[in-house]
């Protein structure tokens, strides 16, 4: 009988490579007993001492790993991930790189099963091997399988609370250790490509909407179990790693981040909800910013006919966006927002103006009433964002914004290239000038600019004040306030908040400075401009108490702003003719309105007469008021402003104690400072274009601003020439005052001509006009135009005027040298 050592027992276990057995050894026959740590010691040791083996552990490990998963055998699982996260701690060699292979190789098993322990465990070795450093970078690993696994863990939708949160959780740390590992690598730019941030994205700001979500008692649900505890709530965590993508996200990256924000599913379906949150847009690096501003607006035009709800979301976001840009932003960027903006704009209000044309046709009140509401939520929506990205801007950006909108505001008789007034109609046009003066109103709010003639234009001025001249409350009440905005540098009109007679207009602490140069010429140029639109603004019809109040306000931040002694005088002239217009009332205006008038101007002339301290004049406006409180209590605003304030029948012009009287007035300021004599001239107001523009005056006005001024009125130039030049004279040829005062005072005697001439006069007159004019271009024409040269050099006379006759170019005679 053949006998066997004792030592050849059991040969296999002895044969098995060391590092098999190593790695046998660290397995408990129980595994409630744990990793063995002695046994893993030695295993430690002898990767690191022999790093080529530590592929073939890697490999062993994954064996069993895989084996034990199959066989529900998790005790086991447990100590074998274990075991390698302390491999991959302690091992920092090239031989590493297989090794890491079997470690994600074991991890992408665990995350594959359909049990959350298993899930939570392979999650959190896999954000462990994110922390390592690595020492050289990978040619060839690839993280597509770990995001679109952790990007489903995001969504998970278990029964069990406690559990769903759970494996959202390990989600969440999976792709933040995905971004951690490949963010800082070159070679791993991968991740940025669409398809990866279209999952990764969208996982972060479901879990980020998901604990928004409001319980029955109204207030913000937490996950139970969570405590208060941040990193296992799942809302929160996501927010800090969609912070953290975003922080790392560099130039060329961002596109890619933000627009799966804009295209995610849930946007279109909770519209504000998402959007106007502030986490998904303050996490935005500021430099970054217009790459954001820029997928809005791209995602707006997109969804240009979507429900208002969703456009009003996408708006929303673009003003919670542009509170970040809007003070490093550049000019392109601005004009770009605004203009895509005011796009949009336009075609929210065609679509209101379609679907009430739709329902007053189909006779379909309540939905026709709850779609034009929601239209109305966009356009406020858009007037606000306009408003705000302008209020935010530096001043100089904010007045070239300011000639933006204004430029694309319609105005009657000028042309409009961006919005066709034709097609939307009066009532389009007039909500679209509502909306754009509103948005002026927001973007002018807060401007302080250190000349006038910075911030009023002519090229803003002149349309703003066309549009005051338009018969609608409304819009000129707006143009008044944009006007208070810009000209209030010292925020006075919360303290003349009111139309009413001051009694002490020193206890409202009035600041003003001295004007400067500046203003002075600004007056000089543009303020009969102004004076004019006051004035043919007090006598509209549709006047209200706030149109009142708003044009006293008006002049009263004139008198602050801008006022010098001449400017004083143009404004009392301007106060008396106000007055004259309402009680000679050549156009029948209603008796409330000349009543509005006299109180305006009594209110108005105290605030004055306060201002520049005069006494006597003070004197002579307090006794015109008390003798009104006492006789006519309709021509204080006071009273006439009331709802049922009783009207007089008539306003008799020999009552002269009850009117301002101009005499008394000059007497008060025959002191020095003050031109008095001015006083004497009434004020007139000027006769422009924007009168047929606007469609305000009738058509004797305007044929009378185009008929010269005829030789006999002008004067003798002779005459002029024989003066003796003296001193006074070259004073009075200075002094242009006295001749914009003939020009205006010539300018109203031909305008009384041809409002009372008759028309057969003005009809012959224009005829002469019209026939002359031809006769000089027919002159002009002669000698300009030639007909085509004749060779033969035959000429025809007929009538008197010589006749060149035109000979065909195939019967012309040239000269050889020039046949080509």
């Amino acid at each position: 009988m053949f006998c066997v050592p004792a030592g050849v027992c059991g040969c296999c276990g002895p044969l098995r490579p060391r590092y098999k057995r190593l790695v046998d050894n660290i397995f408990p026959e129980d595994p409630k007993d744990g990793l063995s740590k002695s046994d893993m010691e030695k295993l430690t040791f002898y990767a690191v001492s022999a790093p080529e083996k530590l592929d073939r552990i890697g490999a062993y490990l994954a064996e069993r790993l895989s084996r034990d998963v199959v066989r529900h055998r998790y005790g086991y699982v447990v100590i074998a991930m274990e075991a390698l996260d302390q491999l991959l701690m302690a091992c920092h060699s090239q031989s590493i790189k297989p090794f890491v292979e079997s470690f994600l190789h074991m991890v992408a098993k665990l995350l594959e099963s359909r049990e959350p322990d298993l899930q939570v465990l392979g999650t959190n070795s896999f954000v462990k091997f994110a922390n390592i450093e690595e020492d050289t970078p990978s040619y060839h690993r690839r993280y597509d399988f770990f995001v679109s696994q952790f990007s489903a863990m995001c969504h998970s939708t278990h029964e069990d609370t406690d559990t769903r949160n759970r494996i959202r959780v390990a989600g969440i740390k999976g792709l933040q250790g995905v971004v951690r590992k490949t963010v800082n690598d070159e070679l791993q730019a991968i991740i940025w490509e669409p398809q990866h941030m279209d999952k990764l994205i969208p996982s972060m700001l479901f879990n980020m909407q998901d604990g928004e979500e409001p319980d029955r008692t109204g207030h913000p649900s937490t996950p139970s179990g969570t405590g208060q505890d941040g990193e296992e709530n799942p809302a929160v965590l996501a927010e800090n790693c969609f912070r953290e993508l975003l922080g790392r996200a560099a130039y060329g990256n961002m596109n890619n981040a933000v627009r799966p924000v804009l295209f995610l599913d849930e946007l279109l379906k909770l519209g504000v909800k998402i959007c106007g949150g502030s986490r998904p847009v303050c996490v935005v690096q500021a430099q970054h910013s217009h790459h954001v501003i820029q997928q809005v607006l791209n995602h707006l035009d997109t969804n240009n006919k979507s429900t208002p709800r969703v456009r009003a979301g996408i708006v929303q976001v673009l003003l919670e966006t542009v509170a970040i840009a809007a003070k490093g932003s550049v000019g392109p960027t601005v004009l770009e927002v605004f203009n895509t903006l005011l796009k949009h704009l336009r075609m929210s209000v065609d679509f209101e103006l379609g679907e009430s044309s739709r329902r007053n046709s189909a006779c379909s009140v309540s939905s026709g009433r709850g779609k034009e509401s929601e239209e109305r939520i966009v356009q406020n929506a858009i007037i606000q964002t306009i408003g705000f990205f302008g209020g935010n801007l530096p001043d100089y950006q904010r007045a070239e914004v300011m000639m933006f909108i204004m430029g694309k505001v319609p105005v009657y008789g000028t042309p409009c290239h961006t919005l066709d007034t034709v097609k939307i109609g009066h009532r389009g046009t007039k909500r679209i000038q509502t909306m754009l003066l509103s948005s002026l109103i927001m973007v002018t709010s807060g401007f302080k600019s250190k000349s006038m003639s910075t911030a009023l234009p002519p090229s803003f001025l002149d349309p703003l004040f066309s549009i005051s001249l338009m018969e609608d409350s409304e819009l000129r009440q707006l143009v008044l306030e944009i006007l208070h905005n810009i000209i209030d540098r010292h925020d006075n009109r919360a303290k003349l908040r009111g139309i009413r007679i001051i009694p002490n207009v020193a206890a409202l602490k009035i600041k003003r400075e001295k004007i400067s140069k500046q203003d002075i010429a600004f007056m000089k140029k543009h303020g009969q401009q102004l004076y004019r639109h006051i004035y043919l603004g007090c006598k509209e019809e549709d006047n209200n108490h706030k149109n009142f109040e708003l044009l006293f306000t008006t002049l009263a931040i004139v008198t602050i702003e801008l006022a010098n002694e001449e400017v004083v005088i143009d404004l009392i002239r301007l106060s008396i003719a106000l007055q004259e217009m309402c009680l000679i009332n050549e156009e029948n205006m209603p008796m409330f309105i000349r009543c509005g008038i006299m109180a305006s101007v009594a209110a108005y002339l105290n605030f004055l007469s306060q201002m520049i301290a005069n006494p006597p004049f003070c004197q002579h406006v307090s006794k015109v008021i008390e003798m009104r409180s006492v006789e006519a209590l309709f021509l204080l605003p006071e009273h006439i402003f009331k709802d049922k304030c009783p009207l007089p029948e008539s306003l008799d012009k020999e009552d002269k104690h009850l009117y301002f009287q101009t005499a008394e007035i000059a007497e008060c300021l025959a002191g020095p400072g003050y031109n008095a004599e001015r006083l004497s001239v009434p004020y007139i107001p000027q006769v422009t274009d924007e009168d047929r523009l606007t469609r305000r005056k009738s058509f004797v006005d305007t044929i009378s601003l185009q008929v010269d001024i005829m030789p006999n009125s002008l004067p003798d130039k002779q005459s002029q020439l024989a003066e003796e030049i003296t001193f006074a004279t070259l004073k009075k040829a200075i002094d242009t005052t006295g001749l914009e005062e003939q020009e205006r005072e010539k300018r109203r005697q031909l305008m009384e001509k041809f409002q009372k001439a008759p028309f057969e006069e003005i009809a012959a007159h224009c005829e002469s006009k019209a026939n002359m004019l031809h006769d000089r271009l027919a002159q002009i024409f002669e000698l300009t135009i030639r007909p085509p040269p004749s060779p033969s050099g035959v000429v025809s006379i007929s009538a008197g005027h010589t006749q060149h006759p035109s000979v065909p170019v195939y019967e012309m005679k040239f000269p050889d040298l020039c046949v080509y």
